[in-house]
């Protein structure tokens, strides 16, 4: 499960659990995104800062494990280098499924080539309240591959919690409490991000 994390929150756990859980999946691996080329016009919070949140937010979950596979990387950080790094560690016979939101599917056209993403991992897409997934769309774009073999809906429990509404709400003086663990408010109010 791949993202900018800034910050972590609950629905990001709840989708990873329900991902492992529904496709058996052995681990779930949280990788916070070095330097997302799809937000170079956003202020992002320091990668240390991001990475701590996700270690204090997956810390008491056994399966959940954290890599700093693209924050150890100069300079961009595409999906599909990333898949290619994780396929030379844990080599051939690891199959992958990339745990990410309607909404990013939903630009996967967009992506730095997408075909190679599809054709290293499968895709676990979650709802997200307000978007529906292009199938039409990306058929077009990609054809020739089987997008019903690489991409997974998971239908899970709807939770409206969007990361830049956290930072808003910090900003704000309101509260974030259980939105995000506390373990990551308590980070966050020490660090005093998002102020």
């Amino acid at each position: 499960m791949g993202g900018t994390f800034d910050p972590i929150h609950n629905g990001h756990l709840l989708i990873a659990n329900e991902a492992a859980w529904r496709l058996g999946l052995e681990r779930i691996l949280f990788v916070p995104t070095g330097d997302p080329p799809h937000k170079r016009d956003h202020l992002v919070s320091p990668a240390p800062a991001r990475l701590e949140m996700v270690r204090r937010a997956t810390a008491d979950n056994p399966m959940f494990e954290v890599s700093t596979i693209e924050l150890d990387r100069q300079g961009l950080s595409y999906t599909v280098d990333t898949l290619k790094n994780l396929r030379e560690i844990y080599g051939p016979a690891t199959e992958f499924f990339f745990i990410i939101g309607a909404d990013a599917a939903a630009e996967l056209l967009n992506w730095h080539d997408p075909r190679q993403v599809l054709q290293l991992a499968r895709l676990v897409v979650a709802d997200r309240p307000g978007y529906v997934l292009p199938l039409a769309k990306l058929r077009a774009g990609l054809p020739g591959l089987d997008l019903t073999d690489r991409m997974l809906t998971l239908d899970v429990p709807m939770v409206e919690i969007a990361s830049h509404e956290l930072r808003a709400r910090v900003a704000q003086g309101q509260p974030i409490t259980y939105l995000v663990p506390d373990e990551v408010a308590e980070f966050i109010a020490q660090e005093k991000l998002y102020v």
